[in-house]
């Protein structure tokens, strides 16, 4: 009777059944609640009350290992992200050093050609 079980009413029927005749779906609570998260998830049961265990196990899996993968894209996206903030700090930095060295040379160098032109 259990391998007929593809849908939360088809297990509250085959449980009505089980206590008409003095008994209960073995796991019902638990095989409920596999139901529903199949049925939230958009994924066919199996029939079984393993095979939907086993199911449920398998998307539990595969959601955990995306979650991941995301997480490891976002931190290594920050740090690209931060390496690049930090590049281009430096890059600014150097500018303004190339721009203080070029504007000290340039007096430096007027001042050189005023005492030069003075001198002789």
């Amino acid at each position: 009777m259990e391998d007929s079980i593809k849908s939360i009413e088809d297990l509250k029927r085959a449980n009505a059944a089980a206590q008409a005749a003095g008994g209960q779906v073995t796991n019902y609570n638990d095989w409920y609640n596999i139901l529903e998260n199949l049925e939230i998830a958009g994924v066919e049961s199996t029939g079984s009350y393993s095979g939907d265990k086993l199911k449920l196990e398998q998307i539990k899996e595969e959601i955990q290992e995306y979650l991941e993968q995301q997480e490891l894209e976002r931190v290594n996206g920050a740090d690209q992200q931060y390496q690049a903030k930090d590049t281009f700090a430096s890059d600014k930095q150097q500018t303004v050093k190339a721009n203080m060295a070029n504007g000290l040379s340039s007096t430096l160098m007027a001042d050189y050609m005023k005492y030069y032109h003075l001198l002789s």
